[in-house]
């Protein structure tokens, strides 16, 4: 399906979430929890639930966070001790966090690796000539250490501590936009989110993307309807390769009249 943007052309600069788009955030965390699950839950837990629980944030602990109501580290404490009530661990107050905090945390960035398809793809996006840059929903510092861990070379234009919360307020992708120096109907937003990348990038008026990568959906993602999300102009793929070949290829940028 090719993609929806403005009137013919393609577009001029290309948004991007960092993980689970450019960095397998999902593999970093499988490989924390792992470690918190051999220290501090029983033997018998199953890994892949402890993991997909963290990701799903049930409680909406972290959604608090991305729209300014608490502070990073509440969010995570809070989110470890219900991840400890729910699979059989001891509670985890503030007492016990810190020793937590430092090998999840110390785990987790040790894990860190890009996607194989990430590098490859700035270097398309840059060679077409398209500005690109990063708008995310943690903060600025933590992802541009990240990006650096990595090897990946891309500006870090809006975190969750630039205006105060994050993605989707309409005004986080507006400002990333700005801050590229394109308009929003000529900006693509790519993310692994449907709801709060690919989605509220449209809604705030730029050509959303949702990066469907297999396996990766989150527990709250596995009613996302494909054929509705592309029946209102959202571009869905499962890999970078694709969302490159849907923003620069033949057609990219018409919008369908029922769409506007």
């Amino acid at each position: 399906m090719t993609a929806f943007g403005v009137a013919a052309g393609r577009v001029d600069g290309v948004l991007l979430d960092i993980d689970d788009t450019l960095v397998d955030t999902k593999g970093a965390f499988a490989a924390a929890l792992r470690a918190v699950a051999e220290a501090h839950l029983p033997e018998d837990v199953d890994h892949a639930a402890v993991l997909d629980h963290w990701r799903s944030d049930p409680a909406g602990h972290y959604r608090r966070y991305t729209r300014g109501e608490t502070d990073h580290r509440t969010q995570r404490r809070l989110r470890a001790d219900l991840l400890h009530r729910t699979f059989g661990g001891a509670p985890v107050g503030e007492d016990a966090f810190d020793a937590w905090d430092e090998l999840f945390w110390g785990t987790f960035e040790r894990s860190w690796r890009a996607f194989d398809d990430a590098a490859a793809f700035l270097d398309r996006l840059r060679a077409q000539g398209l500005a690109t840059g990063v708008v995310t929903n943690a903060g600025v510092a933590l992802q541009e250490r990240k990006l650096a861990v990595v090897g990946l070379d891309l500006p870090v234009l809006v975190g969750v501590d630039t205006l105060g919360y994050g993605k989707p307020h309409p005004d986080v992708f507006v400002e990333g936009a700005r801050r590229l120096g394109t308009i929003p109907p000529r900006t693509a937003y790519v993310g692994d989110e449907p709801r709060v990348d690919a989605t509220g990038a449209h809604e705030a008026g730029l050509v959303g993307v949702w990066l469907d990568r297999p396996g990766a959906r989150r527990a709250d993602e596995h009613d996302a309807d494909v054929a509705a999300m592309r029946a209102a102009g959202i571009v869905v793929v499962p890999g970078l390769a694709e969302a490159f070949a849907e923003l620069t290829g033949p057609g990219a940028g018409r919008r369908p009249a029922t769409s506007r």
